[in-house]
């Protein structure tokens, strides 16, 4: 165990920062040996620069950047890694009021997750009557919002890259944007969907775990040379995320962290429960898997998830074609140090670094050791599977 290691820790004012929040608040980083200090970022694009510059030692970071960090996308190029999951699923689409009733004025009844559709037929006729295209919003474009929202885009028949414009903004400046008129919509974490739907401003209409089931969606991620450094402050990192995120995972530990997290993310703490325990307004629920911090797995690094995240870059063209995905996938996910970390916590570790997704329509029990663990569903929306093997992203 390090001996009272200063670590700094960036995040940003999201929900799914909560496993840092009850790690720091319930004393468990202190219980491992770390003194940590947890710095609130305004964006993606400073969180990054900080892990970038060795500003910070390890951040909150979005499940995709780390490898696009270690590619030079959209960042300095520097090898990043990471070994543990903070939170599966917890993002949304929500659209600005006065398209939300265009479109529900056209079809009232299609699930939000088919809307594109009808947003198609919107965007031809405004594009008929020469108005300007629609402009969406994402946090970052290395995120599962970015690849969400241009998936949802295209199932619907919408090119992303000509139909609509795209654009960055900062989680807390999401709800402003909407309500100014500057976007239409955006695709952004929790608790900014909640609080558009609270100002009255935007209406939720599909989430994350709608899109696809369980998907990885934050991560600790690491300078790789840090990590060489001071490899037991990082397994001590691994083990208090995993200690906290099991607390978050029962109703009781989420009620209790809520207005903790509130505190550090800087917004009402009735808003920040709305998803804590999965009743974000406009959407399906109550969902208590609207958010999953240890259940599923959520902590194991899995590579499968990177190959995915490669794969969306190449159709956004982000990467090259013939980048070797199951090089970077290796290099960047690290399910061994994660497995190193757990064996002293007795906790059960998936057998595999891969598996296929979008087989399990409803919960099922994957093979780990020293017990079998109960999985979610992994459904895409749109009935794709992603299997890395046959894709030709990883070994026979």
């Amino acid at each position: 165990m390090p001996h009272e290691m200063q670590v700094s820790i960036g995040y940003i004012p999201l929900t799914d920062c909560a496993a840092l929040v009850v790690a720091q608040e319930f004393g468990i980083f202190a219980r491992h040996g770390l003194r940590v200090r947890l710095k609130r970022e305004t964006s993606w694009a400073n969180l990054r620069d900080g892990i970038v510059l060795g500003e910070l030692d390890a951040a909150h970071m979005l499940a995709p950047m780390a490898l696009a960090i270690t590619l030079g996308i959209a960042a300095p190029q520097r090898p990043v890694i990471t070994a543990v999951g903070l939170a599966l699923n917890g993002n949304a689409i929500t659209l600005a009021q006065p398209l939300y009733e265009r479109l529900r004025a056209m079809t009232p009844d299609l699930p939000g997750a088919q809307l594109a559709r009808t947003l198609k037929i919107l965007i031809d006729e405004d594009r008929r009557a020469r108005r300007a295209p629609m402009t969406f919003a994402v946090v970052s474009t290395v995120s599962n919002h970015y690849y969400q929202l241009r998936h949802w885009l295209r199932a619907g028949g919408v090119d992303p890259d000509r139909d609509v414009q795209l654009v960055v903004v900062p989680p807390p400046r999401m709800v402003e944007a909407l309500r100014a008129g500057k976007i239409v919509g955006y695709c952004v974490g929790e608790p900014w969907n909640s609080l558009a739907a609270r100002k009255g401003v935007g209406v939720p209409i599909v989430s994350s775990r709608e899109l696809w089931s369980n998907v990885l969606e934050k991560v600790l991620g690491v300078r790789e040379a840090w990590a060489r450094q001071h490899p037991e402050t990082h397994l001590a990192l691994i083990r208090s995320i995993v200690e906290a995120a099991r607390i978050l995972d029962s109703a009781e530990g989420r009620r209790e962290a809520g207005p903790l997290v509130a505190t550090h993310i800087g917004v009402d703490p009735a808003v920040v429960e709305l998803s804590l325990l999965g009743q974000v307004p406009g959407l399906a629920g109550p969902a208590p898997d609207f958010h999953v911090f240890h259940r599923y797995a959520a902590n194991f690094p899995w590579r499968s998830h990177a190959l995915w995240f490669l794969q969306q870059m190449r159709l956004a063209g982000q990467c090259a074609p013939d980048l070797d995905a199951r090089a970077t996938a290796w290099q960047v996910y690290r399910p061994d140090i994660y497995r190193e970390a757990m064996t002293a916590m007795g906790e059960s570790i998936p057998l595999l670094d891969t598996g296929v997704m979008g087989a399990h329509a409803a919960p099922w029990t994957l093979p780990a050791a020293p017990d079998a663990l109960q999985m979610g569903p992994d459904l895409f929306f749109d009935g794709q599977i992603f299997d890395p093997e046959r894709n030709g992203l990883a070994p026979e």
